[in-house]
């Protein structure tokens, strides 16, 4: 057995013995003793028990209240690391997000400015395809009215000049040629 346990029976065992009033011992240390009321004698073994308590916890007592603060002390320590360190790594969180940011207006202003050139480039080759699509269809249309006046000369010249008329003078062919034409 601790020491501990050894004061604590050598103090609780008598206080039970005399607790009860109507047993014999306690009726032997009142006629031993002649009085009835004990209040002088218990009130000095309370003051005795509590200063031998004292005496006996006090040292493990503090001891157990500074590890306690101490533990205490390290768990607020190592809380106020965790709260700085999530502090910072918020911190540069934002910054990494305002970067991203900046990166993402660079990245739509680049894609805007290649969105412009694209349509420049775009309209300069459809500008370009419409003038080729004109000419063609210009010189088809001047093909096709060569071919219209070509035919239309032979089937007037076909329809009017027959052998007697080889002696025709050039008025004559302008006037039937501008008659059939119009």
């Amino acid at each position: 057995m601790n020491r501990y346990a050894k004061v604590f029976m050598l103090l609780t065992i008598p206080a039970l013995l005399l607790a009860g009033g109507d047993n014999e011992l306690a009726q032997k240390y009142f006629e031993l003793t002649g009085r009835h009321t004990d209040f002088v004698p218990r009130l000095f073994n309370f003051i005795l028990l509590v200063v031998l308590l004292v005496y006996l916890l006090k040292e493990p007592l503090k001891k157990f209240l500074q590890d306690r603060t101490e533990s205490i002390a390290k768990k607020l320590a190592e809380i106020e690391a965790k709260r700085q360190a999530a502090k910072d790594e918020k911190a540069k969180a934002l910054e990494s997000l305002e970067a991203a940011k900046l990166k993402a207006n660079e990245i739509l202003d680049d894609a805007k400015k290649e969105l412009s050139l694209i349509k420049e480039n775009i309209q300069k080759h459809a500008e370009a395809e419409i003038q080729g699509l004109e000419k063609v269809f210009n010189d088809k249309c001047e093909v096709e009215q060569r071919k219209v006046v070509r035919e239309t000369t032979i089937n007037i010249l076909d329809k009017n000049i027959d052998s007697n008329d080889i002696p025709l003078d050039a008025s004559k062919i302008v006037n039937i040629v501008t008659k059939e034409v119009a």
